[in-house]
C-alpha cells in the first residue's frame, strides 16, 4: 500500500509520498491540511478520525497560505505548546501566524509530524531523487534542509533537526550551491551553532584551494559579507597545519615585534 502523499496546491506538485489523503491546500476558504487516514505514530492514532483544528498562516501578502493541522500534534513543539496556551477556552479559531517562515520547511515539519519523515527520504547514503529540483545545481536541496533545519531549531523540535542536518551530508552540490547554502547557515544561526557551521568550515577549508576558483567572486563577497565565514575557515585550516606541525614558530627574543629602528 503506498504511503499518503502531501500536496501543497500553487507550490510544489508533490512533496512527498508520505501522507495519502493529506491536501495542505492555500487559499481563501482556509482548506488546508485535511487528514483522512495518516500513518502510524506516536499520539498519530489519537487525532485520527478528528478534524484538524489549528491553522497555520504562512508567508505574507499575496504569498500566504492556510495551513490545518492537529492541535494534539503541534503541541509536541514547545514553540507550539506555548502559542496554543495563549487561545482563551472559547476561542473558535485557533491561528499562528508565521510570517517570515518559508512555506516548503513548513509543510516539512507537518510532515515530520505526521509520519517522522519528510520528503526527500533517505536512502542509504543518499536521497530520493527530488523531480522538483534542478539536477544541475542541488544548492537548492542545501537550502531546503537548512531551512527545515533552522525552522525545527525555532520550534523546539531537536529530532527534526538532526534529521535535517544529516541530509545536509546526502546532498551534492556545485561550488555555488556550496556558498549558497554557507550564506543562510551564516545569515539564519548563532555563532555558537558550531553543529552546523563547523563542518561548513571543514568543507570549504579542505576544498577552498580547488573550489573557489569555480566562484571566486561569490567566496570573496561571502568572506566579506559573513566575516565569521572566513574566520572559521581560517581557523580550521591553521589547526590542521598546527596539528601536522607545520604552525611552529621561534619565540621571539623580545617583546617587540620589530626592532626600534624599523
Amino acid at each position: 500500500m503506498a504511503e499518503p502523499e502531501v500536496r501543497i496546491e500553487g507550490f510544489q506538485a508533490a512533496v512527498d509520498e508520505a501522507l495519502q489523503d493529506v491536501d495542505m491546500a492555500g487559499g481563501e476558504d482556509g482548506e488546508g491540511l485535511e487528514v483522512e487516514e495518516v500513518a502510524n505514530g506516536d499520539g498519530v492514532e489519537e487525532v485520527e478520525q478528528e478534524e484538524p483544528d489549528a491553522r497555520l498562516l504562512v508567508g505574507e501578502g499575496e504569498d500566504q497560505t492556510l495551513l490545518t493541522a492537529h492541535q494534539a500534534l503541534l503541541v509536541k513543539s514547545p514553540f507550539f505548546a506555548d502559542a496554543v496556551s495563549q487561545f482563551s477556552a472559547e476561542a473558535t479559531t485557533r491561528r499562528i501566524e508565521f510570517a517570515n517562515e518559508d512555506l516548503d520547511a513548513v509543510g516539512c515539519f507537518l510532515q515530520y509530524l505526521y509520519t517522522g519523515e519528510y520528503f526527500p527520504k533517505k536512502v542509504g547514503d543518499a536521497l530520493e531523487a527530488d523531480p522538483a529540483q534542478d539536477a544541475g545545481d542541488d544548492g537548492d536541496q542545501l537550502l531546503k534542509h537548512a531551512r527545515v533545519y533552522t525552522l525545527a531549531e525555532k520550534l523546539g523540535v531537536t529530532e527534526l533537526k538532526s534529521l535535517a542536518h544529516s541530509k545536509v551530508h546526502r546532498v551534492n552540490s556545485t561550488a555555488r550551491g556550496e556558498l549558497a547554502y554557507a550564506r543562510f547557515v551564516y545569515a539564519n544561526t548563532p555563532r555558537t551553532d558550531t553543529t552546523i557551521r563547523k563542518p561548513i568550515a571543514s568543507f570549504w577549508g579542505q576544498r577552498s584551494h580547488v573550489l573557489r576558483h569555480e566562484a571566486e567572486d561569490d567566496f570573496r563577497k561571502l568572506c566579506l559579507e559573513y566575516p565569521e565565514f572566513g574566520f572559521d575557515v581560517l581557523s580550521f585550516v591553521l589547526d590542521v597545519r598546527e596539528r601536522k606541525g607545520e604552525g611552529k614558530v621561534e619565540e621571539p627574543k623580545s617583546g617587540r615585534k620589530r626592532a626600534r629602528n624599523q
